[in-house]
């Protein structure tokens, strides 16, 4: 026998691995590691579109598998303090499941089961989550104080019942990672209450329209002219009814279904307009450049504005898409002014209560620090209003006017967010040209080619009007052409919102100090100005 023969072997010490503690956490951290794998999977293979899904994925998932790791380890340091006074004879290679005893038997049985079902609910709980990240309430509502206007005004928008990122995520890898980025970046300023107030537009990372619009949306089609009927409320005592019925020449077609018309030419496949804005918001183009079907190229520039080729090749070319005219597709925020117009026309306001329009305009537009202020003032006003001015009205009628209160806090709280300061103004609609500039980007007449061509603001380019009713007569223009109810003379000098700012609010191109003394009429007699 040989010496080493002679000396005994220690007997290996099992691991401290071995307990059921640390069994546990294992099943724990593999419930997580399978969310973790049928996640990403789901974005690999380009199932799963919401950026937001990364929380998840990359973080509340492997928090839980972290939280396993920790059972783990945790079993194993009880383990090493239960084998302190255990001789490694007495220490067991792993627990003993003698399923001859009953206790035994129904212990690990529940184990097993328990272990299956965690498993299970963990991929089915994954696919859930999944679910819910892709969904408008988590989109809208996970971050409430940043997403409430987009979601709330979302919900009062043509495209309510579509997701979010149908429209803000593109498909394919680029828009995957892109997608995943600003994930990321929004996540980090929620959490440090970096984010922006209100939230800036346009989205300059916007999906590609052809991706997004056009899968529900035939860019190609010929629409034709549809009718429109603009109800507007005047400012005076019976808030009177002044209406325009229009044709809108929304046009579009093909060269090879015959001639492309319309608005929709300018994003029609024949033909390519790009521009340069010279701010974020896209409202200033000073450079505008237009080739058509034929291929021939002209460039226009703004009057008085110093475009060189330097400022050109340094600033984005856009080629116009949907979202240059419809840059607010689903988040829409009525001014004051549309607001009461609406309401007034499908009923829900008291047509009959004097100066209905006036007032509630005025409500409606006051300048507010929160949402609880702004309900109370708007109850406070039209209550007071009715009860200084019209006693007789408001003891007879209170009901009508408690109602007004009920409809005009219903209106701010869709379209007004003063805690994340977004109204009308902070997103102008550039769909026409009534309360933001819009049209008139570029058809303001100012804009001329070196061939002295320009781009036109003739009215009936766009729409042609039918009919108007105001002050009880009714005008019906041979020409198609839009006539003020005030003779503003000539109207190529003047832009709708400089006048029409969505509230009470007159912006007079001259400062003429306080408007409330002047009537537009004392100067404007469609000839000439009489200064006073």
């Amino acid at each position: 026998m040989s010496e080493s023969e002679d000396i005994p072997k220690e007997p290996k010490v099992p691991s401290l691995y071995h307990n059921y503690v640390s069994f546990l956490g294992t099943v724990i951290a593999a419930g997580s590691i399978v969310g973790i794998t049928l996640l990403f999977l789901l974005e690999l293979t380009g199932q799963a579109t919401q950026p937001y899904l990364g929380i998840f994925t990359y973080i509340m998932l492997p928090g839980v598998m972290m939280f396993g790791m920790a059972v783990v380890a945790l079993g194993m340091f009880r383990e090493r303090r239960r084998r302190r006074d255990m001789t490694p004879e007495e220490i067991l290679a792993f627990p003993v499941l003698d399923l001859n005893d009953p206790r035994r038997r129904r212990a690990m049985l529940g184990f097993l089961v328990a272990s299956v079902m965690f498993l299970f609910i963990s991929a089915f709980g994954s696919y859930k989550a999944f679910e819910f990240s892709e969904s408008v309430q988590f989109c809208g509502q996970v971050c409430h104080e940043v997403m409430k206007p987009e979601f709330v005004a979302n919900r009062v928008a043509p495209h309510s019942k579509i997701a979010c990122v149908e429209c803000h995520v593109e498909s394919g890898a680029d828009g995957f990672i892109k997608a995943k980025m600003g994930g990321v970046r929004q996540l980090f300023a929620v959490t440090l209450g970096t984010f922006d107030r209100p939230i800036k537009t346009p989205v300059h990372n916007m999906a590609d329209t052809k991706q997004t619009c056009s899968h529900c949306h035939w860019q190609e089609k010929f629409y034709g002219e549809k009718l429109r009927i603009f109800n507007h409320y005047g400012y005076d005592e019976a808030s009177s009814l002044n209406q325009t019925r229009m044709l809108i020449n929304i046009g579009g077609g093909t060269p090879e279904t015959g001639a492309v018309v319309g608005s929709h030419w300018h994003t029609n496949m024949g033909s390519e307009v790009a521009y340069v804005a010279s701010d974020e918001r896209r409202e200033v183009i000073p450079w505008v450049r237009v080739k058509d079907e034929k291929g021939n190229v002209t460039e226009y520039f703004a009057r008085g504005a110093d475009v060189t080729p330097e400022f050109i090749s340094s600033r984005e070319k856009r080629v116009m898409n949907c979202i240059d005219c419809h840059n607010r597709p689903t988040h829409i925020y009525l001014s004051p002014n549309e607001a009461v117009d609406q309401a007034l026309s499908i009923g829900k306001l008291d047509l009959s209560l004097p100066f209905i329009k006036a007032k509630s305009v005025e409500v409606l537009a006051g300048q507010y620090m929160t949402n609880s202020e702004a309900l109370e003032a708007i109850a406070n006003g039209i209550d007071q209003f009715y009860k200084t001015s019209y006693p007789a009205i408001y003891a007879s009628r209170k009901a009508s006017v408690d109602s007004t209160v009920v409809e005009l806090q219903r209106i701010y709280q869709t379209y007004f967010f003063p805690e994340m300061k977004t109204d009308w103004r902070a997103h102008p609609n550039n769909i026409g040209h009534y309360n933001a500039q819009g049209c008139f980007r570029c058809h303001d007449g100012q804009h001329f080619s070196r061939e002295g061509k320009v781009i036109r603001n003739d009215c009936t380019l766009c729409h042609k009007t039918l009919d108007q009713t105001f002050g009880g007569k009714t005008l019906m223009p041979a020409d198609g052409q839009f006539k003020h109810p005030v003779n503003l003379g000539d109207k190529n000098t003047y832009q709708c919102n400089a006048c029409h700012t969505g509230d009470r609010t007159f912006k007079h191109p001259l400062n003429l100090g306080d408007i409330s003394a002047f009537s537009c009429v004392e100067c404007h007699k469609g000839d000439t100005y009489k200064m006073r």
